[in-house]
């Protein structure tokens, strides 16, 4: 998207930043990892204009940078390439390079007519939004992103390790929510990672340690623009690996590093405001308005297509356990955290849903993006969400989400929702681009399959 004076913008950013010599251009992939190339500060201005090019393959992508074929982006158009344009207000320095005079600013792609193109994920959360901006509604998205902090050396056997505590030289492994000494322990880290949002213009909550040892979380705060929320939340995950890599770690938002700790998700809250301002989901009973319910109606029927969007790799089903805080079904309740769809506990005006499904791996655009088709999907078809559960969500409860990666990638493959939703061109190319990545994965023999069976066998 264009800006509408971006010379003022530039003007602006090099009089507050004169010593920029360098900016990093960011795409954001389909697996939400920002590519692109680091150019001169006097190239930007002619990247307004459409000089900067990159290849349609980039939403071909798997997670290690290898390009599917099968999406027909590859060798079969020339592997072409294709204008992308600033972000507005995503131009913003790179405090954690404090020295080397570099930016950065995102971009997305439009089609060779100038038309936004169909592989961009920001693009198809665009399209969503006209969806509500039709009915005179406008998404309130907030994003919980949580993460570990990881030692730079893994253990002999290759698995990831806590780093080392800065004040202390040792190594914790238990588990402490909400624990005070953690966060002195990271404090130097984590004031970074505060003061690098506030430059990078990430309005942010303050970190929570979480559960497993070196893990924390941070909100961002919720924003009435919802492109605008996952734009800050691709340069929130990018400055978190930036800090930590400042501090002698490793940053990771991979879904489940640990398999005896807790898993890292991806929450999202969402409110809904009519034209005059109010919230349509607030209301005095706890369970919300009607509107709200049909919402979360949607959400439940949807959740099983879009899994593939929510658990997007591998790793992410690890998460999917019973009594971890992560769904097996499209529960509800009120102020409860063991199901799939939370209504926090809140004034009247601020209802809303806590959408907690997703791992720390989902894209945040395809994220937002499905969360907000399922609510659409509730509110056009007044769809009743059942009972919420009371106590805990875990008793008695039979899993129904496709908690495997083939599982998923079938339900969302013959999801017609979905593709009605995310337009045909972009249902077959990420199903093929995560199928791809899937048989890749599957292609490798690991060290413990070797030590279960080359003996056994």
């Amino acid at each position: 998207m264009a800006v509408s004076d971006p010379s003022v913008q530039l003007t602006a950013f090099r009089q507050r930043y004169p010593h920029t010599r360098f900016v990093d251009v960011l795409l954001a992939d389909l697996c939400g990892i920002p590519r692109g190339k680091r150019v001169t500060i006097d190239e930007l201005p002619g990247m307004y204009h459409g000089s900067f090019l990159l290849p349609g393959s980039m939403f071909a992508l798997d997670v290690l940078g290898g390009t599917i074929q099968e999406t027909g982006l590859g060798f079969d158009e020339g592997d072409a390439d294709r204008r992308c344009l600033p972000i507005d207000g995503t131009l913003v320095p790179v405090p954690w390079r404090e020295g080397e005079g570099i930016a950065q600013v995102q971009v997305s792609m439009v089609d060779h007519d100038g038309s936004p193109f169909y592989g961009d994920p920001r693009h198809v959360l665009a399209d969503v939004l006209r969806r509500f901006s039709a009915l005179g509604l406008t998404p309130v998205v907030a994003i919980e992103l949580e993460f570990y902090l990881l030692d730079t050396e893994r253990t002999v056997d290759g698995r990831a390790q806590p780093p080392r505590l800065p004040q202390t030289g040792r190594r914790e492994y238990l588990t402490q929510i909400n624990s005070m000494a953690d966060l002195n322990e990271y404090s130097a880290v984590l004031a970074e990672i505060s003061a690098a949002c506030e430059a990078q213009q990430i309005p942010s909550g303050t970190a929570l340690a979480e559960y497993g040892p070196g893990q924390f979380e941070v909100n961002l705060n919720h924003s009435s623009d919802a492109l605008l929320a996952c734009d800050q939340a691709i340069r929130f995950k990018r400055l978190v690996r930036g800090v930590a890599a400042r501090h002698g770690m490793e940053a990771t938002f991979m879904p489940k590093p640990y398999m005896d700790h807790a898993g890292s998700g991806a929450h999202i809250h969402v409110s809904m405001l009519d034209r005059d301002g109010r919230n349509i989901f607030a209301s005095d009973d706890p369970t919300g308005s009607a509107q709200l319910k049909h919402a979360i109606g949607g959400l439940a029927a949807t959740m099983a297509d879009a899994m593939l969007i929510f658990a997007p790799t591998a790793n992410s089903y690890r998460r999917y356990r019973s009594e971890s805080y992560v769904p097996l079904n499209p529960s509800w309740a009120v102020n409860n955290r063991g199901v799939a769809l939370r209504i926090p506990a809140s004034t009247p005006e601020n209802r809303r849903i806590e959408h907690r499904v997703a791992g720390a791996d989902a894209n945040p655009y395809l994220l937002t993006a499905a969360v907000l088709a399922g609510i659409h999907h509730g509110l056009q078809r007044e769809l009743d969400p059942g009972a919420p559960v009371a106590g805990n969500a875990y008793r008695d409860a039979v899993t129904t989400l496709p908690i495997t990666w083939p599982e998923a990638a079938l339900k969302f493959e013959s999801s017609n929702v979905m593709r009605d939703y995310l337009g045909e061109k972009f249902h077959r190319l990420f199903v093929t681009t995560r199928r791809g990545e899937l048989q890749a994965f599957e292609s490798h023999v690991s060290p413990l399959e070797y030590a279960w069976y080359a003996r056994t066998c």
